[in-house]
């Protein structure tokens, strides 16, 4: 992506609350350290790898914690430790179902 000036984007940073990720155990403990919840703490490893995050929330709450990830940085140990975590493919969407290809690639972004 970095070759062709691609900055990715994780338009469901926090995997729509799958897979524990409000509760993992190294999220929290790296949450903890910081005084930070595993959410901030996993949208500051996308920010910190320059991926774009667009987090979601309905809850007023929630939406000012997805802002306050900006006073601390994790360290390179704390950024390995939650890369192993990858799950190595999409805890959303399948990108490799034909159909959803299909739906993805009939969007017209203009004519």
């Amino acid at each position: 992506m970095k070759e062709y000036g691609v900055t990715p984007m994780a338009w469901g940073p926090l995997a729509e609350g799958k897979h524990g990720i409000f509760t993992h155990s190294v999220l929290t403990a790296i949450g903890d350290k910081y005084g930070k919840s595993a959410a901030q703490i996993a949208m500051k490893w996308n920010v910190q790898r320059g991926v774009v995050i667009i987090p979601k929330s309905t809850h007023i709450e929630r939406i000012v914690q997805n802002i306050d990830i900006w006073d601390f940085e994790l360290d390179a140990d704390e950024m390995a430790e939650i890369s192993r975590l990858d799950l190595g493919k999409s805890g959303i969407v399948d990108h490799s179902d034909p159909e959803f290809i299909r739906m993805i690639h009939s969007i017209k972004v203009h004519e």
